[in-house]
């Protein structure tokens, strides 16, 4: 027999958590038809000897909603083995959408998600109103991945309610009725689920509080039961899960979850876990629900990050310690290399380090009120700032913090901040772990990751450009938890791989791929574990507009395979554009 393509050599680690083998496998017409003896020629052959063969990884939770109608590379997760990638999260995104529309839609991703809004309003294309439209609008575009979309409740609630669609604003029965028919319109079209947003973090650029984030518990039963008899769908959710804006406290935001899960039978909700600064022990209380709720026959998973959910500081990045500062602000608007020259004069530097910073937060601002607290208490965000640098593991010791720094200096921690931004010309980054951190090491998101509810997730990839760059999580899934930690227990490899393929693949109802076996879709990665790293963050400008964002790329991969063709080699990405929209009960 003959093959299209055959990875030769190869440890296979086959996603379902079973020992890695050696094998070989086979592909034909964008399918896996063999493993093992794959004998017979191929029309090309992947030396795989020395390297892991995995199937590709599937990443649940981006926002690449605008990013997606003009670029089909979906950088950075393109560069970290992702074959398959889920948009519409966190109840934010750009369809339905009336033209009226768009620049609020715009004003709502670029305040919540931190995607330049000029980089939005420039580059999306806009061929649609409805969201089964947007389906199509995006799925005759190829990209170097497969795609599925939920429907975002910001967006739905717009298109609806109109200028009624602001947070205080209760939906009535008309509304209500109106918004489960278009998500019931979505969800048959092929979409792949809802998404809501219930988090006072998350905010439009002039401040505001989102749309549907302070909706009521009528307003998302009547939504999650358009989900009610259908074979496809799940349901995702981001809450603070605490007392927001007069309303009742934490079981009483679980219990909205759970009446959403009553009112869509056979259908699960993933919830985004992580330990919070202001109540460290939360998460323990989310998981308690959690496994209630499965008890009690709801399917309730939660999203799980790889490690610390935090931000990049620095004079290239959105943030940094001097961006309220006056003197700062006096000369924020000039370029990097300007900026650098002039906080370099001693003059300057003694000014500027005589102030106290001005407040970024507030009303007309989307910055969380955390952030002025942070600013306010400098040596505190300092013992949890470190520099980036090269080789970076993303758990640092405490005796390498700037903190630490200034003490054993004998300086003030605000000199060393200054310093350490100046560095590389002004290109260094800070890495500030706000949650998931507070022990100083990862140990809370081992917990997190090995609980039997866990999915991989919270990559954002395609958001927060200027701040973070965590879709590049999945190779760190494969560098840190499954070869490189040592402050604490590792995950197994084969753990690994399965959390990253089969197990988000499943829970979203992909049942072609996640699994290296005949008849599954062939989205493949063949990678040189031991040569597997991260690069430093870099910030690129090249978004529409000029837009500019931080990425990270990674050494490793040798190759990565989406329905057969080879869409990178050695990092590298080849012209291949096999990436289609998957839809929802379609597979």
């Amino acid at each position: 027999m003959s093959y299209d393509l055959k990875i030769t050599g190869g440890t296979v680690v086959d996603g379902t958590g079973a020992p890695a083998r050696r094998a070989d496998v086979a592909v034909s017409g964008g399918r896996i038809v063999a493993v093992g003896d794959c004998d017979g020629p191929a029309a090309r052959t992947i030396d795989a000897e020395g390297a892991l063969v995995t199937p590709g990884f599937v990443d649940i939770h981006t926002h690449y909603d605008g990013q997606i109608s003009w670029d089909d590379a979906l950088a950075p997760s393109c560069h970290h083995g992702v074959t398959t990638a889920i948009i519409g999260n966190c109840g934010v995104g750009f369809a339905p959408c009336r033209a009226a529309d768009r620049d609020r839609l715009v004003d709502l991703m670029q305040g919540v998600e931190d995607i330049p809004g000029t980089a939005l309003s420039e580059g999306i294309t806009w061929d649609w109103e409805s969201f089964p439209e947007y389906l199509d609008a995006i799925d005759a575009r190829p990209h170097t991945m497969d795609f599925a979309a939920y429907v975002p409740h910001d967006a739905l609630r717009v298109y609806v309610m109109g200028e009624r669609a602001v947070a205080d604003e209760a939906a009535t029965d008309a509304d209500i009725a109106e918004m489960r028919r278009q998500l019931r319109e979505a969800l048959e079209a092929g979409a792949i689920g809802f998404a809501t947003g219930r988090t006072d973090n998350h905010r439009a650029g002039d401040g505001s509080f989102t749309p549907a984030s302070e909706s009521s518990e009528r307003e998302l039963v009547g939504l999650a039961s358009a989900l009610a008899g259908l074979d496809h769908g799940v349901l995702q959710a981001v809450s603070d899960f605490d007392v927001r804006r007069g309303k009742a406290g934490f079981d009483a935001e679980f219990d909205v979850l759970e009446a959403m899960l009553r009112a869509a039978p056979g259908h699960g909700m993933s919830v985004s876990l992580l330990q919070r600064v202001k109540d460290t022990a939360q998460w323990k209380r989310i998981v308690e629900r959690a496994e209630g709720a499965v008890q009690r026959g709801l399917d309730v998973r939660l999203q799980v990050g790889a490690r610390g959910i935090g931000v990049l500081l620095g004079l290239e990045a959105t943030f940094h310690p001097f961006v309220g500062f006056p003197s700062y602000k006096a000369i924020a608007h000039r370029p990097r290399e300007e900026r650098v020259a002039i906080m370099r004069d001693p003059e300057f530097k003694r000014r500027i380090l005589a102030e106290k910073s001005d407040r970024i937060a507030g009303d007309g601002s989307n910055v969380p009120a955390l952030a002025d607290e942070f600013l306010q208490n400098l040596d505190f965000v300092a013992m949890r700032l470190w520099r980036l640098g090269e080789d970076f593991g993303y758990e640092p010791d405490s005796r390498e913090s700037i903190l630490a720094e200034a003490l054993a200096r004998k300086v003030s921690t605000l000199e060393v901040l200054y310093e350490a931004m100046l560095e590389d010309d002004g290109r260094e980054l800070l890495y500030f772990p706000i949650y998931n951190y507070i022990g100083m090491n990862l140990d809370v998101v081992h917990t997190m990751l090995t609980h039997p509810l866990a999915l991989s997730g919270l990559s954002d990839g395609g958001a927060h450009v200027g701040t973070i760059c965590d879709a590049s999580f999945p190779t760190y899934m494969l560098t840190h938890w499954a070869r490189d930690r040592t402050r604490g227990p590792r995950l197994g490899l084969e753990r690994v791989v399965e959390m990253l393929t089969r197990r988000n693949a499943t829970w979203m109802g992909l049942r072609d791929r996640g699994v290296v076996a005949p008849g599954m879709k062939a989205d493949l990665n063949v990678i040189d574990h031991g040569a597997l790293r991260l690069e430093r963050p870099r910030l690129v400008a090249d978004l529409p507009a000029g837009g500019k964002r931080l990425l990270q790329g990674a050494q490793g991969y040798r190759a990565t395979v989406v329905s057969g063709e080879l869409v990178s080699v050695d990092g590298r990405l080849t012209e291949a554009r096999p990436g289609r929209l998957v839809r929802g009960g379609r597979v």
